[in-house]
């Protein structure tokens, strides 16, 4: 075991040297605890923790930025780790700095160890990430202004030559700014892109992801990112069905696709997801005995063909909380991207709540958190709602506001079963913003858990 600290690893020469140089023998700005649990936090990926190594990553944080070259040592070993798909923690970390040959340089095995215990909470991260980024920061402001300093009291050149050198600096150092927004684009920046954009849609290429049913994609030109899509409805009308339907379609067609529920457990998932694409009745699924010998072929045949390559995620969250389905989101992105996230439902989803928050005030903030979503992962996201007896959306108006699409599904058969219209479910499209309003009307097939085109029923 290596008694060497990384204190005595010393940070890079130049830069002292021109602390020096200016007579400012003041200690940079820099944080050991914020560089030990940055570190810390990416060699713990195992259980819940895991997920909040991408987040941590997702800072912008690079081994650059340590005060400490043995941390900056430490953090390239764990991107190789990796990099290479195994597990991050102190003893693959320790492995690969012993491969390279720079384990005792930066303290031993021991002082990942040290990391790994130094960090208060995984879920801070990105905070410790984020310290650890404004430090360096700091860091190169000062190191650029003593260059300019010391160029300046050199003598050396004239006003032109000092005038570009301040320019070069300032400019790089305002450019380098953690989270520095960019300047919008022009228009200009923006024509030939929505030329082409305009194009596709003309030309009919521009569709977004399918819902699965033809009369409606046609309505609201499919599903985008950066939008939400709520479809409302009472219970039992069928709003997870269509939902269910819709994220398989588009599944189908290649997106990638997570179904959070709140409400119904991966089994009953998995039974609807079967009868829809098997069309084996629901309670054949669900009572003993059941299934017949076709049946059963039908089954092996959907994991053999269908569920085996569809890029769809069941996620059934641990607790109700709007933190946890995003967690959940940002893993699958970093896993293999994510294109449509849907959330069955809207009320059942917690936030943090201030003292004194009404229901409805805590509703408009998982709608508003599901829209900031759905634009900051790119993704299309379908937000199932409960509507009143009223008709109304139940304990948020907001919700609609948030929303591009709202589909009301409505089941003419549900008060009369002999109804002339049994099996058919009108999908009432109360606003889109991708065409008209119109009544979409669909055939349902609830005991495959199906809604369909007419036309297939």
């Amino acid at each position: 075991m290596s008694s060497i600290d990384p204190d005595l690893d010393l940070p890079d020469q130049r830069a002292d040297d021109l602390r020096q140089g200016a007579g400012l023998l003041r200690t940079p700005p820099r944080s050991k605890e914020a560089e030990q649990a940055a570190l810390g936090t990416l060699m713990n990926s195992h259980g819940a923790s895991a997920r909040f190594v991408g987040e941590t990553l997702e800072t912008g944080i690079t081994a650059e930025e340590y005060y400490w070259p043995a941390h900056a040592t430490i953090h390239r070993a764990i991107l190789r780790v990796r990099a290479a798909g195994d597990p991050v923690d102190p003893i693959t970390v320790g492995e690969e700095l012993t491969r390279s040959g720079e384990l005792n340089r930066v303290g031993g095995a021991s002082y990942l160890h040290t990391c790994v215990q130094s960090v208060p909470t995984s879920a801070s991260g990105p905070r410790y990430a984020q310290i650890v980024r404004a430090k360096a920061y700091r860091r190169r402001a000062i190191d650029a202004a003593q260059k300019i300093l010391q160029y300046a009291y050199s003598e050396e050149g004239d006003e032109e030559d000092v005038r570009a050198l301040v320019e070069q600096e300032l400019t790089a150092i305002v450019a380098d700014i953690p989270g520095l927004t960019a300047e919008p684009p022009t228009v200009d920046d923006l024509y030939l892109d929505y030329v082409a954009e305009l194009e596709g849609v003309q030309n009919g290429r521009a569709m977004g992801l399918p819902y699965g049913i033809s009369d409606l994609d046609a309505v609201t030109s499919g599903m985008h990112p950066g939008n939400v899509t709520v479809i409302a409805a009472q219970s039992g009308v069928g709003k997870s069905t269509l939902a269910l339907n819709a994220a398989t379609a588009a599944a189908k067609a290649g997106a990638r696709v997570m179904f959070s529920s709140l409400e119904m457990s991966h089994g009953e998932l998995m039974n609807k997801l079967v009868a829809a694409e098997g069309k084996i009745p629901m309670h054949y699924l669900t009572r003993q005995g059941g299934l017949k010998a076709e049946h059963w072929t039908e089954v092996e045949r959907l994991g053999r063909e269908l569920f085996r390559t569809l890029p769809m995620r069941i996620h059934r969250p641990d607790s109700a909380s709007l933190a946890d389905i995003e967690a959940a989101a940002r893993a699958c992105v970093r896993a293999d991207g994510l294109d449509l996230l849907v959330v069955d439902y809207l009320q059942l989803v917690e936030v943090q709540q201030a003292r004194h928050i009404t229901r409805e005030q805590a509703v408009a903030a998982v709608s508003r958190g599901l829209k900031n979503l759905s634009v900051s992962l790119n993704c299309h996201v379908i937000a199932l709602s409960q509507l009143n007896d009223d008709g109304l959306m139940r304990e948020s108006r907001s919700i609609k506001n948030d929303a591009s699409v709202v589909i009301c599904v409505v089941r003419p058969d549900m008060d009369e079963p002999e109804s002339s219209r049994a099996g058919e479910v009108d999908l009432v499209i109360d606003k889109n913003r991708f065409g008209p309003r119109a009544t979409v009307t669909a055939g349902a097939l609830m005991h495959y858990s199906r809604i369909t085109d007419m036309n297939q029923t």
